[in-house]
């Protein structure tokens, strides 16, 4: 899987380059789709004790979340609380947060369309949440100071510094709530937060957006001009989602990775090619101040829904894992969204970046 181009150039002291820049810095990132908690997917889950488990969801892709040094998600639904709800304003039970940071999520996107569906309540909630179980998140806020402090969102790991944004189009017609903070795709309010980032001294800047025609598999003419808008501001790499069905990746000049949607990573949608997804894998490699995207590559799952198959829960399953209690209804279904990916990927992808 080679991704082999120029880096970017970061000045530090020369103390500093001297003592840390002989060693060669590794760290794998791992991002994943739209985490939703549809109605039939919280009733799969409810034990008779009243309480959720979800740990069979997640059990075949969790060695690959845990491999990753950092595994992104998109969380999208609220933790508003009883009583939970599917789609259109979803309320997820709190066990599903829980379950994704048992499989192994470290950092969880936030601004998306539903962030709202449980308005103030649900927003503030899902934060004190995920800062109860210590998982990073970003996207919205509880005030404009917490976002002054916390954004851009700056992960330090293996020697690395990674900034990471996040922003969505909308929130599905609900305004926010004084005095909690949505990133919006506010190009004036991003472009600020560029400059902010590029001064946190990165070795990498990575853009979340949230944006796109639902359903459709190529991308908008605006999503593609965003792209373009965000690279020229100084953003690395755009790895965005919504859609809730995969779209093309290009690897552009200069080694910028563009994923467009990664598709839904669990839910019970039902339409054409959104029970899968693919998960994108990078790699950096940091020696004598230049970092470089040394790896990358992506893997497509897909989702068994009960319905489908003999079983009570939901399972998210890598391609190439095979599973003898598979039905051959879900078989079909696996091969027919492997078949269409591959060849939407086949006919549009731009660049070398393989399926591992």
């Amino acid at each position: 899987m080679s991704c082999n181009g120029i880096g970017h150039h970061h000045h530090t002291s020369v103390e500093d380059s001297l003592a840390a820049d002989t060693i060669e810095k590794h760290i794998s990132m791992l991002f994943c789709g739209d985490l939703m908690q549809h109605e039939p997917q919280i009733r799969a889950a409810q034990q008779t004790d009243g309480t959720f488990d979800y740990t069979e969801c997640f059990q075949f892709v969790k060695p690959e979340i845990e491999r990753a040094d950092v595994a992104v998600g998109n969380f999208e639904v609220t933790l508003g609380g009883k009583p939970y709800k599917g789609y259109p304003q979803f309320s997820a039970p709190d066990e599903y947060l829980g379950a994704a940071v048992d499989a192994g999520f470290d950092v969880l996107q936030t601004a998306n369309n539903h962030c709202l569906d449980t308005y103030q309540r649900g927003l503030q909630r899902t934060i004190a949440k995920m800062d109860s179980l210590k998982v990073s998140h970003l996207g919205t806020y509880v005030n404009q100071q917490v976002r002054d402090r916390t954004y851009p969102f700056l992960l330090e790991k293996n020697g690395f510094r990674i900034v990471l944004l996040a922003f969505t189009y909308g929130t599905n017609g609900l305004k926010v709530k004084a005095p909690n903070v949505v990133n919006y795709m506010d190009t004036v309010q991003i472009a600020k937060d560029i400059v902010k980032a590029k001064k946190m001294n990165p070795d990498v800047i990575i853009a979340l957006p949230h944006w796109g025609i639902e359903y459709q598999l190529l991308p908008s003419a605006e999503q593609k001009m965003i792209a373009k808008w965000l690279l020229r501001k100084g953003v690395d790499h755009v790895i965005g989602g919504h859609p809730h069905v995969p779209q093309p990746i290009e690897l552009r000049a200069g080694n910028h990775l563009v994923a467009y949607s990664l598709g839904n990573y669990i839910s019970n949608q039902s339409k054409p090619n959104t029970y899968g997804g693919y998960m994108v894998r990078m790699e950096f490699t940091k020696k004598a101040g230049k970092t470089t995207l040394s790896d990358c590559g992506y893997k497509l799952y897909w989702v068994s829904r009960p319905a489908d198959g003999g079983r009570k829960q939901y399972r998210i399953y890598p391609i190439d894992i095979e599973d003898s209690t598979l039905t051959v209804a879900e078989r079909t279904k696996r091969n027919t969204f492997t078949t269409t990916i591959r060849n939407l990927f086949q006919k549009n992808n731009v660049g070398n970046i393989k399926e591992y």
